[in-house]
């Protein structure tokens, strides 16, 4: 296995009381994956994401890369995250944005401009390397991310609500780009969206959590056909009944976070009832 989480569980402290965020997640991804991760808003998708990529330690449990465990940032990961306007340099020209990472990792010149080409050809800007990012449309700077990510050569690549923020235009453009260069490069892809046709579109498998603080509720195989286009692939009856059914599982997800939250409520209540009837008869 490639990428191991084992019994991780984050507990944030604060200042009334700890916040259990995740509680135990246990999966695993093999090498040239394509796994999607969807589950209840606020369900700790990117805490998860943090810890896997070596951002945040757990409080238990761990993250293995290759049997080796994650203590901090590893070489051979690369992140892209929703908010890509922040991870971009606006004085820094297209190019060298793509190319900072291969800096930072001595990479030698020659062979940074070859991988920042090769990059910035392959998400579709091979024109745009003079430009800067303040110039370039939303998609088109998620397309940069993509690149300087995909110039990293990183055996794993973690993706966290990406498309998010570009219309849905846009965003089934860069859905197609994503399983293209899956495909191309043979790069194991963790995504995680809210977005749950987005994730049966991508995904070879969904992972769904539960509401926080957060287990694997189920690992949802998809089976679709390998090749899937916009159109074909979600009119397909299949993609309806797998989308259905992940949909389906995050109701009953909400439903029972619901129900816990009130039965505390009743027994908050309950408390609270016999308190002050203890204090009338004092």
């Amino acid at each position: 296995m490639l990428l191991d989480v084992r019994g991780l569980k984050k507990v944030y402290e604060g200042r009334q009381r700890p916040v259990e965020a995740i509680r135990d997640l246990t999966f695993g991804l093999d090498a040239g994956d394509l796994v999607c991760l969807v589950g209840p808003s606020g369900c700790g998708k990117t805490t998860l994401l943090k810890c896997m990529a070596g951002l945040l330690a757990p409080t238990e449990g761990e993250v293995r890369l290759r049997d080796k465990r994650i203590t901090g940032p590893p070489p051979g990961m690369a992140v892209v995250f929703q908010e890509y306007g922040r991870s971009l340099f606006p004085w820094m020209s297209v190019r060298d944005n793509v190319e900072l990472p291969l800096r930072n990792k001595g990479i030698a010149r020659r062979q940074r401009q070859d991988l920042v080409a090769q990059a910035l050809a392959v998400v579709g800007l091979a024109d745009a390397h003079h430009a800067y990012p303040w110039q370039l449309s939303g998609g088109m700077q998620q397309r940069v991310a993509i690149a300087r990510a995909v110039a990293y050569q990183p055996d794993v690549l973690l993706m966290d609500e990406p498309f998010a923020a570009v219309d849905a235009q846009t965003r089934a453009d860069l859905e197609d780009l994503i399983r293209d260069l899956w495909r191309k490069l043979g790069v194991t892809i963790l995504f995680v969206t809210h977005d749950i046709d987005e994730a049966v579109y991508l995904g070879q498998r969904v992972i769904i959590l539960s509401s926080s603080p957060t287990v694997v509720r189920e690992v949802l195989g998809v089976d679709l056909p390998e090749r899937r286009d916009q159109l074909t692939t979600r009119s397909d009856s299949r993609f309806t009944e797998l989308r259905a059914h992940v949909y389906a599982q995050i109701q009953a997800a909400k439903r029972e976070s619901m129900e816990i939250l009130a039965t505390f409520g009743r027994a908050g209540s309950g408390k609270s009832s016999r308190s002050q009837s203890e204090a009338k008869s004092v």
